[in-house]
C-alpha cells in the first residue's frame, strides 16, 4: 500500500479524516470516514492532490480530463488546469450509468484521463470510463485522490494512480463492534 505522507497531512489538515461510527454507502460500518469535500474546500490542499494526479497522468498524453459528479467536477477542473487541458464531467444518466451532458463532446479517439475522489469499489470510475467510450473517447489513464479499495479494483491495462491509499476496516452491521458498544451511528 502506497501511503503519501504529504497527502495524508493535507487530508488531516483539511478535516477530511473523521473518526466515529459511520455507515458507508455500501451499508458496511467503519470507525473512520473520509469526507472528501472537507479537503476540496481548501484550494491549497486540492492543488497539492491534483498536482500529484496530474504528474502521474502527464506521461499518457491526455487531451481532456474527465471525472464523475460530484467531487470529480472539481478534480477534473484542477487536474485539467495543471495540465493545460479542459476538464469535463459526466453525470448520472436516467437510463443507468453516467453520460456526458451539458453539450460536452469528445472527438473520435480523443485521449482522456479519468479522475475521481475516494475510490472504494471503483463504480463511478468504471461508469466514467464507459461514458468516455460511449462518447467516442479513449481512456489513457485513471487517477484518484484516495484509494481505499485495498487494491481490489483492477482497470485492466489502463494505468492507475492514487495520490494516496488509506486502509479502512469495515464490518457488516451484524459484526460491527461499535454497534455492540452502542456507539451512535452516522450515515454518510
Amino acid at each position: 500500500m502506497a501511503v503519501d505522507p504529504e497527502v495524508m497531512r493535507a487530508l488531516e489538515q483539511g478535516g477530511a479524516v473523521l473518526n466515529g461510527h459511520f455507515q458507508l454507502n455500501s451499508g458496511r460500518h467503519s470507525d473512520r470516514y473520509l469526507e472528501k469535500f472537507n479537503l476540496l474546500q481548501w484550494p491549497q490542499h486540492t492543488e497539492l492532490v491534483c498536482r500529484k494526479m496530474a504528474d502521474a497522468g502527464r506521461a499518457y498524453s491526455p487531451r481532456t480530463v474527465a471525472g464523475p459528479t460530484t467531487g470529480g467536477v472539481i478534480l477534473a477542473y484542477e487536474v485539467g488546469r495543471q495540465l493545460g487541458l479542459r476538464g469535463i464531467f459526466c453525470e448520472r444518466d436516467p437510463e443507468g450509468g453516467r453520460s456526458f451532458q451539458r453539450d460536452f463532446h469528445l472527438e473520435p479517439g480523443e485521449s482522456v484521463m479519468v479522475v475521481d475522489d475516494v475510490m472504494t469499489s471503483g463504480e463511478s470510475v468504471f461508469d466514467t470510463i464507459e461514458a468516455v467510450k460511449k462518447a467516442g473517447g479513449r481512456v489513457t489513464s485513471v487517477a484518484v485522490m484516495v484509494d481505499r479499495s485495498g487494491g481490489r479494483v483492477d482497470f485492466g491495462d489502463v494505468p492507475f494512480f492514487a495520490a494516496t491509499e488509506v486502509e479502512m476496516q469495515t464490518w457488516t452491521p451484524e459484526d460491527c463492534p461499535l454497534c455492540k458498544q452502542g456507539v451512535p451511528l452516522k450515515i454518510t
